[in-house]
């Protein structure tokens, strides 16, 4: 509830409704049952989640997720990817801004991409002509191969650039 004041504690008066609105909210992103459960005892997906939900009780216009899926194992990232991807689709939800280092966590939903290197601007438009080995391999500095799989992309690294494995 504290999002919809723009506080880190909540010390706004809240009311049955905005306790209800934070509840409905909590169950849309999947953490629901975690209601009562205090800050320091959610996991890493778990507090992301709980984040979003502070953030769209304020009903914003726009939500940036800064590299959102810091910090989480792939199953939680598959998950959080797929909340992502659910909110961008909703008809009166707010527009999304996914920063990432990582190409496999763009999901369909978002159409446009910016490519940036050491401050400035690779590329920029629609994603289907900004993500490309070509530009990419540019914002990376690096030869990368891009390869789509299913209605997503990953990045195919050379064989030098991967690490050799060490005894």
């Amino acid at each position: 509830m504290s999002g919809k004041f723009a506080q880190l504690d909540l010390w706004a008066k809240t009311t049955r409704a905005l306790e209800a609105e934070a509840r409905k909210l909590l169950r849309q992103v999947g953490v629901g049952a975690l209601a009562q459960r205090e800050w320091g005892f959610l996991s890493q997906g778990e507090r992301q989640r709980v984040l979003i939900a502070r953030a769209l009780i304020a009903h914003p216009k726009l939500l940036i997720l800064d590299e959102p899926c810091s910090g989480l194992d792939p199953i939680a990232r598959e998950h959080f990817l797929g909340l992502v991807e659910r909110l961008a689709r909703q008809p009166r939800g707010p527009a999304l801004v996914l920063v990432t280092h990582h190409v496999e966590e763009i999901t369909p939903a978002f159409t446009h991409a910016l490519l940036l290197r050491e401050g400035g601007v690779v590329a920029s438009g629609k994603r289907k002509i900004v993500l490309t080995s070509a530009l990419l391999t540019k914002t990376f500095g690096a030869a990368v191969k891009l390869i789509q799989k299913g209605r997503r992309c990953v990045l195919e690294l050379p064989s030098s650039a991967r690490m050799a494995p060490t005894l």
